[in-house]
C-alpha cells in the first residue's frame, strides 16, 4: 500500500500541511481524487449521513458537488495529537436556484499508519447568505496561498 504523506504522528507543521492538502483536494471537486486520501474502510459521519467505505464516500461526494455548486472551501487546523487532527472550516456554495450559503463546521479526523483518513466526524451548519455577502472569490480550484484564511475573516 502506498503512503499518503505526511504520516502520523503529526507535528504542528505536518498537521497544517495535511489540512491544506485535504482542502486542496476538496476544492478540486473531483470525487475520484478526493477519495484517494481515505482508507478503503473509511468511516464518516457527515451531518446525519454515515459513510462506511471508500465506495460510499465516492457516491457521497458525487451527490454533494451536484448539489453544492461553485463550492469554495477554507480549512484550518484547530488541534492535533498523534494520528488525530481537529479542523474547523467554512465553505460557500449555491444551489441550482442561485441561493447562496456559507457552511461552517468542525471535523475530527483519525489517520491510519499509511496517512489515509480512516475516521471522519463532521458537524456542519448552513447559513443562507446574499450573493453580496460572499467572501471566497478565487477561481474555482485551489485557494491561492495569498488568499485570506478563516481567522483573517473572523470566522
Amino acid at each position: 500500500m502506498e503512503n499518503k504523506s505526511p504520516l502520523p504522528p503529526f507535528t504542528r507543521e505536518t498537521a497544517i500541511q495535511k489540512v491544506r492538502l485535504a482542502e486542496d483536494a476538496w476544492n478540486s471537486r473531483d470525487p475520484q481524487r478526493v477519495v484517494l486520501g481515505y482508507s478503503e474502510d473509511t468511516s464518516w459521519r457527515n451531518r446525519a449521513e454515515f459513510v462506511t467505505n471508500r465506495a460510499t464516500a465516492l457516491a457521497f461526494l458525487q451527490r454533494k458537488w451536484n448539489k453544492e455548486l461553485d463550492y469554495r472551501l477554507i480549512k484550518e487546523m484547530w488541534a492535533f495529537d498523534g494520528p488525530r487532527i481537529a479542523v474547523r472550516f467554512a465553505y460557500e456554495w449555491h444551489d441550482d436556484s442561485e441561493h447562496w450559503f456559507r457552511s461552517y463546521g468542525n471535523e475530527n479526523w483519525e489517520f491510519d499508519a499509511h496517512g489515509l483518513l480512516a475516521r471522519r466526524h463532521a458537524s456542519i451548519n448552513d447559513v443562507p447568505i446574499a450573493a453580496a455577502e460572499r467572501k471566497f472569490f478565487w477561481p474555482l480550484g485551489r485557494r491561492p496561498d495569498d488568499h485570506p484564511g478563516l481567522s483573517d475573516f473572523g470566522f
